[in-house]
């Protein structure tokens, strides 16, 4: 739609309210602010889910693997051949024997449950989420009856590397005075912080042979886990590996990948991200329905000024781009300012969090509550653009309405009753 200059001046006089105006400028002004809010709670709101979903995504799959393979009863024994003939699937990068199991710990007096997960040196050394994430001691220590356990762990049994954790297993031994709980003291390597509550708070990792005899798998281990090239597109590799399994296993095994274990926890963060974005719009819906209000306002005071324009020559589809230029700028204008307020938000989440946190000396986001130390954010352009195009949509269809019926006004009768 091309306007005219004289559309564009008379349009742009009317956004400058005279004195007995003030309330209809008022209205605009609350137009405007209410969808630059709109449009910026929106954008932080989805970079903010995106985050979650993306931290989440790198930390459960960084810690837990693509896809495991379990046996159906009892510890997998004689694992060597299945990883040999897994190893051959083109997609499959890499393969690691765990043992995973619960205990009970204890340091000075204070016991708690926790998370134990036996692997092999070389494999948590090349698991980045772990390797790059050490607080305290270091993973070439990590060997024999040396452990790794999680900063949230450390803080509340007040625990250093170098000190000693025992283990209390559930698995009981055989004494000539009867069953008698397995225990053993460890010593801390490395204190791990991966930024997720759950896993620093009650995960340990210890040597795959010293888990193996502390849980009394013998040579068996609990698990095969694997990493593949793309996590998220699961369906051939699987295909593939349940071929590459084949006939030759004796022993019965199921293979359970990230998003079965995961899954209701992604749809239901998936859900909330999708109500989040409906119930958010209604902001700038409302914002809208304010222009509306406030164009009908205007069109019912400048009823004199239409009938004289119209009487001078302009056109019904002059009067209506006039109303329409004046309702789009409010949309244009609280569109654009509510973009960049988000994205500025969205850019310094964590830093305003902070900020808040120092000033009220409140945690608005506990990491006990929403499993991650930090507030995450990640900037979707696609969402961004769905959500200005949705704002500036919704603006200019609400000034329709108003500059159909200005352009609908007949002089005549307006002037009548002057």
């Amino acid at each position: 739609m091309i306007f005219s200059p004289f559309e564009r001046l008379v349009a742009m006089r009317y956004l400058r309210a005279r004195r007995q105006e003030g309330f209809i400028s008022v209205i605009s002004w609350f137009s405007l602010i209410g969808i630059a809010l709109g449009v910026a709670t929106l954008i932080v709101v989805m970079s903010v889910m995106n985050g979650f979903r993306q931290e989440l995504f790198q930390r459960v799959i960084g810690l837990n693997g693509h896809m495991n393979l379990y046996a159906m009863q009892g510890p997998l024994d004689t694992y060597q051949p299945l990883i040999d003939r897994i190893a051959k699937v083109p997609d499959v990068l890499a393969l690691a024997p765990t043992v995973e199991a619960q205990a009970l710990i204890t340091h000075e007096g204070a016991a708690s449950g926790a998370y134990v997960r036996g692997m092999s040196a070389e494999a948590i050394r090349n698991r980045p989420t772990i390797a790059n994430h050490i607080a305290q001691g270091s993973l070439n220590d990590f060997g024999d009856n040396a452990i790794a356990i999680g900063v949230r762990m450390a803080q509340r049994l007040d625990l250093r590397t170098g000190d000693t954790l025992t283990l209390i297993s559930p698995v009981s031994k055989s004494t000539i005075f009867g069953a008698a709980p397995r225990l053993r003291g460890y010593k801390i390597a490395a204190i791990f912080d991966v930024g997720m509550f759950e896993y620093d708070n009650n995960f340990i990792f210890m040597p795959l042979e010293a888990a193996q005899i502390f849980f009394s798998t013998g040579s068996g281990v609990s698990a095969l886990e694997l990493f593949v090239r793309d996590p998220q597109n699961l369906r051939k590799v699987r295909s593939d590996i349940v071929a590459a399994i084949g006939p030759e296993q004796q022993q019965p095994i199921r293979l359970v990948d990230w998003q079965q274990n995961n899954s209701s926890f992604f749809t239901a963060l998936q859900v909330e991200r999708n109500v989040m974005f409906l119930i958010l719009t209604m902001i700038i819906l409302v914002a809208a329905f304010n222009i509306i209000s406030s164009l009908i306002m205007l069109v019912k005071d400048k009823g004199r000024d239409i009938a004289i324009l119209r009487t001078m020559g302009a056109t019904r589809g002059m009067i209506m781009r006039i109303f329409f230029l004046n309702g789009s700028f409010i949309g244009v204008v609280g569109t654009s300012s509510g973009l960049a307020l988000g994205l500025f938000i969205a850019r310094h989440i964590e830093g305003l969090r902070q900020l808040v946190q120092a000033i009220t000396h409140t945690d608005p986001f506990a990491a006990d509550v929403y499993f991650l130390t930090h507030m995450p954010s990640v900037v979707d352009w696609v969402d961004v653009t769905r959500i200005v195009v949705m704002a500036l949509a919704l603006s200019f269809l609400a000034t329709l309405y108003p500059s159909w019926r200005a352009a609908k006004l007949d002089p005549v009768e307006a002037l009548r009753y002057e």
